[in-house]
């Protein structure tokens, strides 16, 4: 299996080895548009794999920090109480970059970075640019794509 995110599409795609489209997300890359140095707030581009996977079994809206649960659920109310807040709900899929210079050692590693294909607020828009560097994603499909995806899963990451 394989990810690849087009960035262009906003559109998130699994695929078998052979090549044969098995899932289809719409998600949103960073606002800033694509970048790998170190606090850019862009979303790396190349190719990665799923570092680490972080939630298992906790319920739909687990607010994370510091890849942590808070304990607390994300509802709308909270989100009013932090309105500056970049929301990590649900399921963390940390991503690990492949090609050293580009996405991984020194200022362009995506993993000290700490991008992440995560959940996100029913609010956030999806199919649209809005994120800090990260992928978002719906939470329920985040939760389905975490129980499909191993470790190690390739991520290419795209501009097209």
């Amino acid at each position: 299996m394989k990810l690849h995110i087009s960035v262009a599409r906003q559109l998130m795609q699994l695929v078998d080895d052979q090549g044969a489209l098995l899932r289809e997300y719409r998600v949103s890359t960073a606002l800033a548009g694509v970048g790998e140095v170190s606090g850019s707030y862009r979303t790396p581009r190349g190719l990665h794999v799923v570092r680490a996977k972080i939630g298992n079994g906790l319920p739909e809206n687990t607010v994370f920090v510091r890849r942590r649960p808070t304990g607390e659920l994300w509802t709308p109310e909270l989100s009013e109480q932090f309105p500056g807040r970049d929301w990590i709900l649900t399921r963390i899929l940390w991503l690990s970059g492949c090609q050293p210079g580009h996405n991984r050692l020194g200022c362009v590693d995506t993993m000290r970075r700490y991008i992440y294909i995560h959940g996100s607020p029913d609010t956030a828009e999806m199919g649209v640019p809005g994120s800090h560097g990260c992928i978002r994603m719906r939470n329920a499909d985040i939760v389905e794509l975490f129980d499909l995806v191993p470790c190690y899963t390739p991520v290419e990451i795209t501009e097209d």
